[in-house]
C-alpha cells in the first residue's frame, strides 16, 4: 500500500512538472504581452502583469502607435493574418482532394506497382522536409513565385500530403466494401459509387484530415521565411520575426503577436476538437 501511495505520487508530481513545463513559457509570454516594456524588464521580474495593459495589443492591430515604433503595425499584421488564413486554407483544399482522391484508389483499385508506390509515397514522411530548402527555393525562384501566395501553398501541400493521403487511406479501408459492391449491381459507375456513396461516408475522415493538415501548416516556419520576404504574402508566424530592431526587441510586442498567433489555432483546436476524436474513432472500425 505504502509503495503504491509512493508511486502514485509520483505519478502525480512528473505529470505536474510536465504540465509547468509546458505551459509556463505561454504563460510568461502573456504575462509579458499585457504588461510595458519597463515593467517587462525590471528587476526582479513580476510574474503577474503590473501595470496591466493592453497598449501592446492596440499596437499590433493598429489601434495606436507605440512611441519606439517605426512602422505601422496593425495593417502589416492584418495583412499577415489574412496571407496565413488563405495559405492555409488554400493547402487543405488541395490536398484534401489529392489525399481523397489518391487514397481511395489505393484502397479499392488493383493495379501495376501498388505495394511499391504505396510504400514510396509514407517513406516521403521519414524525409526531412528541411532537406529540400534549397531546391525548392530555387525551384520557385525560376518560376518567379518567390513572394506568392502559390509558393507557400505548393510547399505546405508537398510537406503533409502524404501525412493526410495516410490518414484517408485508413479512413477507406474500415468502411465496409459490401456498400460499394451493392452499388455497383444496382448499375453505379466508380466515379458515382465515389461521390454519392464513399464521399458522404467519409465526412467525418475528412474533417479530422483537414483539421490536422490546418493546424500541422499554421505552424510550419522556415519554408515561409525563406520563401516570403515581404508582407504581400508573408504569413503571421514569419511576420514576428520583423519586429526585432537593430538596436531594440520589443518584447512587449513581440509576445502580444506570438499570442495571438497562438491563440487562433488553440481556440480552432479546442472548438473542433469533437470533430477529430469524431472522425478517429468512426474510422478505426467498420
Amino acid at each position: 500500500m505504502r509503495l503504491s501511495n509512493s508511486f502514485r505520487i509520483g505519478r502525480v508530481g512528473v505529470v505536474a512538472f510536465l504540465v509547468f513545463w509546458s505551459l509556463f513559457p505561454i504563460y510568461w509570454s502573456l504575462n509579458t504581452s499585457l504588461t510595458t516594456t519597463r515593467a517587462a524588464q525590471s528587476r526582479p521580474p513580476h510574474f503577474f502583469p503590473h501595470p496591466a495593459t493592453l497598449a501592446n495589443y492596440g499596437t499590433i492591430f493598429g489601434m495606436h502607435v507605440a512611441s519606439f515604433a517605426s512602422r505601422s503595425f496593425g495593417p502589416d499584421f492584418g495583412r499577415s493574418i489574412v496571407n496565413i488564413f488563405v495559405e492555409c486554407f488554400g493547402a487543405t483544399g488541395i490536398a484534401l482532394i489529392l489525399a481523397v482522391l489518391g487514397a481511395y484508389a489505393f484502397a479499392r483499385l488493383n493495379f501495376t506497382l501498388k505495394r511499391p508506390v504505396f510504400y514510396a509515397i509514407l517513406a516521403t514522411m521519414a524525409l526531412p522536409s528541411y532537406a529540400t530548402l534549397i531546391p525548392v527555393y530555387r525551384a520557385m525562384s525560376v518560376l518567379g513565385l518567390v513572394n506568392t501566395y502559390a509558393s507557400v501553398i505548393l510547399v505546405f501541400v508537398g510537406a503533409y500530403l502524404p501525412l493526410a493521403f495516410w490518414i484517408m487511406f485508413n479512413y477507406f479501408e474500415s468502411l465496409p466494401k459490401e456498400l460499394e459492391q451493392a452499388a455497383e449491381i444496382d448499375g453505379a459507375s466508380f466515379f458515382s459509387v465515389l461521390f454519392r456513396i464513399m464521399l458522404p461516408l467519409s465526412l467525418p475522415g475528412m474533417m479530422t484530415t483537414g483539421i490536422v493538415f490546418f493546424l500541422s501548416t499554421w505552424g510550419m516556419f522556415l519554408f515561409p521565411l525563406v520563401l516570403t520576404t515581404s508582407i504581400q504574402a508573408q504569413p503571421a508566424t514569419v511576420f514576428l520575426t520583423t519586429l526585432q530592431g537593430q538596436h531594440l526587441v520589443p518584447y512587449t510586442l513581440i509576445n502580444a503577436t506570438g499570442i495571438t498567433v497562438i491563440a487562433i489555432p488553440a481556440l480552432m483546436a479546442m472548438f473542433l476538437n469533437r470533430f477529430i476524436v469524431r472522425g478517429i474513432l468512426a474510422g478505426s472500425s467498420k
